[in-house]
C-alpha cells in the first residue's frame, strides 16, 4: 500500500511534528484543524461560530487536495472547550456536509492549541 502526504496552503501548515493528512490506499487521515487562518496563522476570531466556519473551511482545503470533498469524510471527531456550543457546531456542520452524514464524536476537553475553543479531525475515504 503507498503511502503519500496531502499538503495545502488554503489550510494552515502544521505547527509541530505532523502532516495536515496522510493518504494510505484510499483513505485520508486528516489531523486536527483548529481556526487558524492559512494566510497569517493567527486565530480568526474569539467568536465560537467564526471559530467552527474556520474549521470546517480548513477540513474541506485539506479534503479538496487528497482529491475528495468533506462528503468524503467517514468519521469525524471534534473536541470542544465547552459542549454548550454543539448545537452551533451541528447547524454550521450541516452546511459542510450531505446526507449521509458520517460518523461522529464530540468531546469536551480542557484546552486545545493555541486556545482554540474547537478542533476537527477525520478520516476520509476516496473512491478507488
Amino acid at each position: 500500500m503507498s503511502k503519500s502526504i496531502i499538503q495545502t496552503d488554503q489550510a494552515p501548515a502544521a505547527i509541530g511534528t505532523y502532516s495536515q493528512a496522510v493518504k494510505a490506499g484510499t483513505t485520508v487521515y486528516l489531523s486536527g484543524q483548529i481556526p487558524l487562518a492559512s494566510a497569517t496563522m493567527e486565530m480568526v476570531s474569539e467568536d465560537f461560530a467564526e471559530q467552527a466556519v474556520q474549521v470546517f473551511e480548513n477540513l474541506k482545503a485539506v479534503c479538496e487536495a487528497a482529491g475528495g470533498t468533506t462528503n468524503d469524510l467517514v468519521k469525524v471527531n471534534i473536541f470542544l472547550i465547552d459542549l454548550g456550543h454543539f448545537a452551533t457546531v451541528n447547524e454550521i456542520m450541516s452546511r459542510y456536509f450531505n446526507k449521509p452524514y458520517p460518523a461522529r464524536a464530540a468531546v469536551q476537553v480542557s484546552a486545545l492549541p493555541k486556545g482554540a475553543q474547537i478542533e476537527i479531525d477525520g478520516v476520509m475515504e476516496l473512491p478507488e
